[in-house]
């Protein structure tokens, strides 16, 4: 179910709620389920950043550099799917480690993968970085500045572009990343132009953390975990290609849940916002909200108020009305 929260992030978001009920049980994954934890990680956030290019392309009007970035994410939707059967939902991570493994066949296509996205992103670098209408539609647009970044929570690479060298991996390296090869990216342009400067930057390292991990440790996929996790509350934190990605999760000693909060980049990066609109024209708007790669799906929270709307309904209220509601969650 966490892994439907972001059609796009799904992999961090399952690897995140993993991580919740490993640390719950008090378990460690064995090394070579983390370092596929990490891989594929770097490549949904290959696919991600590409997919962002392409749309931002597309709202400056660039439509012929959409086309060719989307054409060059192909290889890695590709490869997505030949790892785990799917190309964007992959269902690879497990309590415990991962379901599947990454054969040996596949290490020379993940290598032609990684060469290929630092090729094209080179080029990509290059165009972005002197093509003019690119420069006059990006730059100085969107400022958000780095006081305002920290103030308002921004994460990931809209707070990276600001100044803010912040990043989950370094920070509080989980699944394989205290052992992977990468730097962290940041710039102080503080507009649109250097959000695009780090996410295609960011595309470079991603390759560079794959290669580094190949060849896989040997060792098992996963562990066994109780299925009765002890009464406990743990925290987790991975950082998704738009930024951090903040998991709270807590036990009531079954193997159910007692309580699951998200908060994903797009809800913190919001406020952000407010301060990069202020004195842009209509017609910079939407590469504006573009630039924080806004994803609405996982953002959406629901509030149930009574039928008037002037107060909120408690659980218990809301499972007396609702029988079926209250049948499940328990």
């Amino acid at each position: 179910l966490c892994e439907r929260i972001c059609g796009i992030c799904n992999q961090c978001h399952g690897n995140a709620y993993c991580q919740v009920v490993e640390s719950l049980a008090k378990v460690n994954i064995p090394k070579r389920a983390a370092a596929i934890r990490t891989i594929l990680g770097e490549l949904e956030r290959i696919h991600s950043h590409l997919l962002w290019a392409g749309v931002a392309a597309h709202e400056i009007g660039f439509d012929t550099l959409f086309h060719y970035i989307w054409r060059d994410r192909e290889h890695v939707m590709e490869l997505k799917e030949k790892i785990t059967g799917n190309r964007v939902t992959n269902d690879m991570n497990c309590i415990g480690g991962v379901r599947r493994d990454i054969p040996d066949s596949l290490l020379d296509e993940i290598g032609f993968v990684t060469q290929y996205v630092r090729k094209r992103t080179k080029y990509y670098i290059d165009v972005f970085l002197k093509d003019k209408s690119i420069e006059k539609r990006c730059s100085g647009v969107g400022v958000l500045k780095k006081k305002d970044a920290e103030i308002l929570g921004a994460v990931g690479p809209t707070a990276r572009a600001s100044g803010v060298k912040y990043d989950v991996r370094t920070a509080a390296p989980y699944a394989a990343y205290d052992e992977a090869k990468f730097k962290v990216i940041s710039d102080k342009g503080e507009d649109v132009f250097a959000r695009a400067k780090v996410r295609l930057l960011e595309l470079l390292e991603s390759a560079n953390t794959i290669d580094s991990l190949l060849p896989l440790p040997k060792g098992p996929l996963k562990i066994k975990v109780p299925k009765a996790i002890p009464v406990n509350e743990a925290i987790s934190q991975a950082e998704a290609p738009r930024g951090e990605l903040f998991y709270y999760g807590k036990s009531n000693g079954t193997d159910i849940p007692e309580r699951i909060r998200s908060r994903t980049p797009t809800y913190a990066n919001f406020p952000a916002l407010k301060e990069m609109l202020i004195g842009d024209h209509i017609a910079e708007i939407p590469i504006t909200v573009a630039s924080i790669d806004p994803c609405i799906s996982c953002t959406d929270r629901v509030t149930i108020t009574d039928e008037k709307g002037t107060r909120k309904l408690t659980k218990e209220e809301f499972d007396c009305l609702n029988p079926w509601h209250s049948h499940h969650s328990h």
